[in-house]
């Protein structure tokens, strides 16, 4: 791409000292992040991020190569004390928040994370998620049988919420008629991502962790007395040399499946959905055969990303081929959804072309903390996406949506739809 693309003006950026001024508070930077990520990849896409005050890259073979690149990790705190890096002590007012993430597996690094997912991994596998096919189309069809015949629908909280948590539920062996609960301490939880998150977000999502952990610790116990045929009782019972989870452990790991599990599918969906109709693109050429879709769905991912940014430590010092020199706990700051419009890596990459074949996006990760849930997201598009077009021939967009206040997260605040009945 060449220099002389333009500088949109949500974003000031300085290419000699690669020092970038960008309010992610912006809507004219959240509700599209593409033309800023453009001017990024054509004058600094290593750069340093003013308001946020550490390194981003947004270069699609250095985001890459960072994900697996060992010297850095999603802890610190193994290799270095909090006084030796003057990172503040934990906030009382976060301790339930805290104590989740403490055994979190997006947060740890082996041994401990290899421990637990190991443990987890074997109902993820691809064999393994194949065999929901049934359940997740029977599902999709069903709800849609509830609004098919009124001609509109908001997509988001009707469709789209309702298919992942109730597939995760199932598989953790979870009551699907607690899945408003679910949902409403997930939602309450991930605002606590995104940057600068207030004292009230930081109460509300510590007051969520708790009731979500007192939740799972009933929940346990009632396994434990009557196990089922399900992934929690599965890792209640297994042993992983000689060790079980602890209940710490386990409950980390379910509300994080609970919560990977539909918030991300929620927004991919919403956004794919979207891309779809605002492009203009064929429904029935989109899904013409299992190819396709499957070209489709990994377009809509590449094109709309859900998660935008992936964070690490620097786990010694470093300095990088470019020059960037990192010490020690410093943190760095992935753009994956910039990655995937990299034009060294995707021609035209501002363009939503579902027949593209040139090579994977970077939303599911990379390395070690490749998202594990992989597999069951695909498949859940791949059913639910096709099955929507399908079931409401002549489908448009009611209004333009209006995009969520929640980058590093992007996603519609709501989606409605109408069609001829």
């Amino acid at each position: 791409m060449p220099v002389s693309v333009v500088i949109p003006p949500c974003i000031t950026i300085d290419p000699v000292t690669r020092r970038v001024s960008l309010d992610v508070r912006n809507p004219e930077f959240y509700r599209n992040p593409l033309p800023a990520y453009a001017a990024l990849h054509a004058h600094c896409p290593a750069f340093f991020w003013e308001e946020q005050a550490q390194w981003y890259f947004a270069g699609y073979e250095q985001v890459n190569g960072l994900l697996r690149d060992r010297r850095f990790g999603r802890q610190i705190l193994h290799v270095a004390t909090r006084e030796e890096l003057g990172m503040p002590e934990p906030q009382p007012h976060l301790k339930d928040f805290d104590a989740l993430e403490a055994h979190s597996l997006l947060e740890l690094e082996p041994p401990a994370h290899t421990r637990l997912r190991t443990l987890v991994n074997r109902a993820f596998v691809s064999r393994q998620i194949e065999q929901l096919k049934p359940e997740i189309a029977a599902l999709a069809h069903r709800i849609i049988d509830g609004f098919e015949k009124d001609g509109r629908v908001e997509l988001l909280k009707t469709y789209a919420e309702i298919i992942p948590v109730t597939v995760i539920a199932r598989m953790l062996g979870i009551p699907v008629e607690d899945g408003p609960k679910l949902l409403d301490w997930s939602h309450r939880m991930v605002r606590m991502y995104m940057f600068n998150p207030t004292l009230e977000t930081e109460l509300d999502a510590n007051q969520a962790s708790a009731e979500f952990s007192d939740y799972l610790s009933g929940i346990i116990a009632a396994k434990r007395l009557s196990p089922g045929d399900d992934l929690l009782t599965h890792m209640i019972t297994t042993e992983k040399d000689g060790e079980r989870l602890s209940d710490a452990e386990l409950i980390s790991t379910a509300v994080l499946l609970l919560n990977a599990g539909h918030e991300a599918t929620v927004h991919q969906l919403g956004n794919a959905v979207h891309a779809i109709l605002d492009t203009g693109s064929s429904p029935k050429a989109l899904f013409a055969d299992d190819t396709a879709t499957e070209r489709t769905i990994e377009e809509t991912m590449r094109y709309a990303a859900p998660l935008h940014i992936f964070q690490r430590y620097a786990l010694s010092d470093i300095e990088l081929d470019d020059g960037i020199r990192l010490k020690k706990g410093d943190k760095i700051g992935l753009l994956l959804a910039a990655a995937n419009v990299d034009p060294k890596k995707f021609s035209d990459p501002l363009s939503f072309r579902p027949d593209r074949d040139e090579g994977v996006h970077v939303s599911f990760g990379a390395g070690l903390h490749f998202c594990i849930g992989a597999p069951l997201a695909r498949l859940e598009l791949k059913l639910s996406l096709p099955i929507l077009f399908e079931r409401l021939p002549g489908l448009r967009l009611a209004s333009a949506p209006e995009v969520k206040d929640s980058y590093h997260f992007h996603g519609l605040e709501r989606l409605d739809l109408v069609w001829p009945v």
